[in-house]
């Protein structure tokens, strides 16, 4: 599996390499440890292969699966409740095991977002806290189920901020424990992968994938830029950017392709960000004058910065994309396909470009739909309905959890490790803070089953 992961110390992105083992159940548990509280998630583009035997069973649930199918009767659908608030949306869904979508309702905090222009963890949090019973209520009762028709509870527990993770993680607790239902962790970046596997059923391992994400990524330099052109914040940055480059002359601001001198798979947005900022500098563009409220003349020169940035942040993604592609299919051959999801990914235009780099190397392009890429319940749904198949969950919390107990939150969880060939020398990353990578958990889980057998 190879994967495009934050430096958390620097604005560059860095690739790494691993091959998934046979893994090991993600937990959501309650623990006795004190849970640091990050102000500030960093997400970014993810290259990821996703081997065959990426997933296994975990024995000791095997009972459990069982007891749920006997539950629900052998031949009925796995049906799970997916809960997702890892950042800026409050998101439910209800999916079954045959990949139809039942439910799903997001509650956006678009204005909060425009109001504070990005993420105010605290605020987020407690609008969160003020919508979540509503929302996974209304995503049951548009399946038209209740609790003791779910087969499982599924939440994100990272990566993502630790006040927005928390109302998801003790609401699905609340859940499962109150209908005595097994819980599955779900990572974040990893459901936006696998929700591909639902909309494509046809789609095996191994394939790779790009995540597409916001925050110190090509998101955040869109969500930077549109703030800084005075666009609408409310429909975040990407569509708002998007739209006007339709307006602009893509060529008429000569900004530079980032990192040309490196030849590897890392990415960097701050030196086109600080190319936008110049640019609207020279242009004398006033933010706090509202697009709709511009002279033509300015418009026209907010549009072709539009464009234009739009233009090199992508062939950025283009090329280091057609690298890491190459890079992959010298390690493995078999693969066929490109997943390309997270939040730009709904991007109409990326998605052009990035299919003829695709189509150019051989494979197939992957993309959930727009609905599917941005933050929502089904992806966790879909990621914890692959996870209970073979067993990986935990069971039931007890009915009358104290409403303080100490969670298992993971807001820094990468889903894998540095790998040489990928990264530049010259960066580290900060591991402080940061949970054990995905990787290094699995690796940990087969050795003491090895261990075990003998």
């Amino acid at each position: 599996m190879a994967s495009l992961l934050p430096s958390l110390s620097s604005p560059i992105s860095r690739l790494s390499l691993l091959l998934y083992r046979p893994s090991l159940q993600l937990t959501i548990k309650a623990t006795n440890k004190l849970q640091f509280r990050n102000k500030s998630v960093k997400k970014t583009q993810l290259f990821k292969f996703f081997p065959a035997h990426c997933f296994s069973n975990s024995a000791s649930n095997l009972q459990m699966v069982q007891t749920q199918k006997q539950r629900m009767g052998e031949n009925e659908n796995l049906v799970v409740l997916g809960i997702e608030t890892s950042c800026d949306d409050t998101a439910a869904a209800v999916v079954n095991s045959n990949g139809e979508i039942l439910s799903q309702v997001i509650s956006s905090q678009a204005e909060l977002l425009a109001r504070y222009g990005g993420v105010a963890p605290k605020m987020a949090e407690e609008a969160h806290a003020l919508v979540i019973d509503q929302v996974v209520q209304e995503a049951l009762d548009k399946a038209n189920l209740t609790e003791k028709d779910l087969t499982a509870v599924a939440v994100t527990i990272g990566p993502g901020l630790s006040l927005c993770l928390r109302v998801g993680v003790q609401k699905a607790r609340k859940v499962a424990g109150s209908h005595n239902l097994p819980l599955v962790g779900v990572h974040h970046m990893e459901a936006h992968t696998l929700v591909a596997r639902l909309v494509e059923r046809e789609l095996q391992f191994p394939f790779m994938a790009l995540l597409v994400s916001v925050d110190d990524a090509i998101g955040e330099a869109y969500d930077k830029t549109a703030k800084w052109l005075g666009l609408d914040l409310r429909r975040s940055g990407g569509p708002a950017v998007e739209e006007l480059a339709r307006e602009g002359d893509a060529k008429s601001v000569k900004f530079k392709v980032p990192m040309k001198q490196h030849k590897d798979c890392n990415f960097s947005y701050a030196g086109l960000k600080t190319q936008v900022r110049l640019a609207i500098e020279a242009k004398r563009i006033n933010a706090e004058i509202s697009l709709a409220s511009a002279s033509d003349e300015e418009r026209q020169a907010r549009a072709d910065i539009a464009a234009s940035f739009q233009r090199v942040a992508v062939l950025h993604l283009e090329e280091k994309c057609e690298r890491a592609i190459e890079w992959a299919l010298n390690i493995e051959p078999s693969i066929n396909h490109l997943v390309v999801s997270g939040g730009v990914a709904s991007n109409k235009y990326v998605r052009s470009r990035l299919d003829e780099v695709v189509k150019r190397k051989g494979l197939k392009l992957v993309c959930p739909p727009p609905s599917l890429c941005t933050d929502n319940g089904v992806m966790i749904a879909w990621t914890g309905i692959e996870h209970f198949r073979l067993g990986r969950f935990d069971p039931p919390p007890p009915a009358n959890e104290p409403e303080d107990v100490v969670l298992d939150l993971r807001p820094r969880w990468p889903l894998g490790e540095e790998y040489a060939e990928g990264k530049s020398e010259a960066r580290s990353m900060r591991t402080a803070r940061i949970h054990p990578s995905l990787t290094s958990l699995i690796k940990a889980s087969v050795k003491q089953e090895s261990q075990s057998a003998i």
